[in-house]
């Protein structure tokens, strides 16, 4: 679907909808694992934090060069250059198959090493290394899965994403329930049953997108799926978008490990209370996400068609819809904490111990809301190096004073969780200022 008037806010709903659902099933991989493992023991429920930060950081790294893909992409669509889409997809897979070994053989044989020194409890140790030696091997899956969204997402045709992530969500809460506690004749694993069962429902969620674009695609029109020579121009040119958002994606999850290590010093009780803040704020961010996917492909279309007077217009719409959604996810999720905490553990002082922190992360949820459009806005610009350069700023002032609220002035686990006021002002404020600038017109790809 080719993006050829000003989105109306009905246009912008119809995007992100289909986004909202894949990302709402993708995390149900999250809280699967979160809850399931909440039940085998709080060791288990914080190893998995760290274990997954770990190869989501490293992961990030496919990931920004899926967006800067899918803001190249957007941007031929409002164009209407659609041969030149095909050939960004096609290249784009070829490198992230060649990043995908890369990574792979890093965390395969280095993260134990790289572990070690930043871990200070054994039994927490030893439980991320055994998650990530099974999580990895989807690595190259869950690739794939990037580019085809990329794809979808650049074009505006989302409805897809809904389906596969289904699949995708379907697949792992069945395999975490026998992998984990050992039903349907599958061995009992643990920890190591949720990162594989993770690592597989991304083998099925690749087979399915691909499946479905050869049957479902008009391959022609894009020139998709042609697999000719590696052209190293085409990703040149892909690199020199997504390079800093590679970069920026890689910083900020870095950043979130940092902060667990941080916590991890606290105690396992406060490590356990942030893996289940962790896994229930990513499920209310997901209409931020979703938005804010939105707002960069639409943002990159509408500059591709040459209305760049209509980019502030575009990212008030999205923001003003996100806003709305997310304010009343965030006032139904305050009048019951306890019943959704629950969720993740039947130990009911810890649930009475992560309540505070939940209502830490409610009301950053509301400026995160802002802050993220924005933010996507300035990347839908295709002027990354900008956005990379606000990200590491946000992230160092971010650090520092969580640092300085748990290891300076030693304060309970919620005031430490207030950082994330914190990070959201600076990062949509810094956004706001570029983006009122101007400067972004400039830019050419």
């Amino acid at each position: 679907m080719s993006l050829t008037v000003i989105p109306t806010y009905k246009k912008i709903w119809d995007i992100s909808l289909p986004i909202i659902f894949s990302l709402i099933a993708q995390n149900i991989v999250n809280v699967t694992d979160t809850a399931f493992l909440g039940r085998v023991g709080e060791v288990e429920l914080g190893a998995s934090a760290i274990g997954g930060l770990f190869y989501i950081s490293l992961f990030m790294l496919g990931f920004g060069f899926g967006i800067g893909g899918q803001i190249l992409i957007a941007r031929r669509n409002g164009e209407r250059n659609y041969h030149e889409i095909g050939k960004i997809t096609d290249n784009s897979l070829y490198f992230l198959m060649g990043m995908g070994l890369f990574l792979f053989l890093i965390i395969k044989f280095l993260s134990p090493v790289m572990l070690r020194p930043m871990i200070s409890s054994d039994a927490v140790y030893q439980a991320s290394t055994d998650f990530l030696q099974y999580r990895i091997y989807g690595i190259f899956f869950a690739f794939g899965n990037i580019l085809l969204r990329a794809f979808y997402i650049g074009t505006t045709s989302t409805r897809v994403l809904t389906y596969n992530a289904l699949i995708m969500a379907g697949t792992n809460v069945i395999l975490d329930y026998g992998l984990i506690f050992g039903h349907f004749g599958l061995p009992q694993m643990g920890i190591k049953g949720a990162a594989l069962a993770s690592a597989i429902s991304e083998a099925v969620s690749a087979l399915y997108f691909f499946t479905y674009t050869v049957k479902m695609v008009d391959l022609k029109k894009y020139n998709l799926f042609r697999f000719k020579r590696f052209d190293w121009e085409t990703v040149k040119k892909t690199l020199e978008i997504s390079v800093f958002v590679m970069l920026q994606y890689f910083i900020s999850l870095a950043a979130w490990f940092v902060f667990f290590m941080i916590i991890e010093k606290m105690g396992e009780r406060q490590l356990a209370i942030s893996n289940i803040i962790r896994s229930a704020y990513i499920v209310l961010m997901i209409p931020i996400f979703a938005f804010g996917s939105a707002a960069s492909s639409l943002v990159g279309n509408v500059i591709g068609q040459g209305r760049t007077d209509q980019v502030i217009p575009v990212i008030r719409k999205v923001a003003l819809l996100n806003f709305l959604l997310i304010g009343g996810a965030v006032l139904i999720s305050a009048l019951i904490p306890s019943l959704l905490i629950s969720v993740y553990t039947s130990d009911q002082e810890l649930v009475k111990q992560t309540v505070p922190s939940f209502y830490v992360i409610m009301s950053a949820l509301l400026l995160f809301s802002f802050s993220s459009i924005l933010f996507n806005g300035v990347s839908g610009t295709a002027n990354t190096a900008t956005a990379l350069l606000i990200e590491v700023v946000t992230i160092v002032v971010y650090l520092i004073v969580a640092y300085i609220l748990a290891v300076v002035l030693r304060l309970s686990i919620e005031q430490v969780w207030a950082s994330e006021y914190v990070y959201f002002l600076v990062l949509g404020g810094l956004s706001y200022l570029y983006l009122k600038s101007g400067r972004w017109k400039k830019k050419k790809v």
